[in-house]
């Protein structure tokens, strides 16, 4: 069974075990996915009403475009925990490989390295595809269903948190690989991410707080 097809409760216990996955990374998915869903939310609370039979037609069209994205990028996210668990799993298989000779240690040297690569993929993807969500939410907060506002500002909170618990595992993973270069590029693109969902987290919080 897929975690993301596991109950809350069990995901959580699951989480508060001594099992080191799931943990940060698939939380960073989760909250992702939390944003997608009340992002829904909003726009299924939004269409058909009398408010909203008042926008223009490319207002409406959009409405509909991102009630779409929003239930992709939530599978997306949903996908992303099963990968964070995948992707740490293979980093310790690689870890645990012998290395009593200088054979074994070039292997497992190298595939340590192949799995920290992958292992920095999944929550850089995860930032990545959660950064893209603020247009969304942004949206919605100045044309979404007054009364579910709030939710517009749940979810740009729920955006930070899981670019900024992404990064941190994108980081850790950065630690034990050998590019510099690689290094450097991914570091410095998270540092950009960071500060540019700070301020768009913000921006519609400053929206949500107008119309409360």
């Amino acid at each position: 069974m897929k975690t993301y097809q596991n109950t809350i409760e069990n995901f959580l216990t699951d989480l508060a075990s001594s099992s080191p996955a799931p943990g940060g990374g698939a939380v960073a998915a989760l909250s992702g996915a939390l944003a997608a869903s009340l992002s829904s939310m909003v726009i299924n609370l939004t269409v058909n009403k009398k408010k909203f039979m008042e926008y223009s037609d490319d207002i409406k069209e959009k409405f509909n475009q991102y009630l779409g994205k929003c239930e992709e990028l939530r599978r997306e996210f949903l996908e992303y925990i099963d990968k964070d668990i995948e992707a740490f799993n293979l980093v310790m298989q690689a870890y645990k490989m012998p290395k009593d000779t200088d054979e074994q240690k070039a292997e497992r040297n190298k595939a340590i390295q192949n799995a920290l690569i992958e292992a920095y993929k999944v929550p850089y993807s995860v930032a990545e595809s959660a950064y893209n969500m603020f247009e969304i939410v942004d949206f919605i907060a100045e044309y979404g269903n007054q009364n579910a506002i709030t939710d517009a500002g749940v979810a740009a909170i729920q955006i930070l948190a899981a670019i900024e618990a992404a990064v941190l595992n994108v980081r850790i993973n950065l630690g034990g690989i050998n590019d510099v270069d690689l290094v450097s590029d991914v570091d410095m693109n998270c540092k950009r991410l960071l500060i540019e969902a700070g301020y768009k987290k913000e921006e519609v919080l400053k929206k949500v707080y107008r119309k409360i």
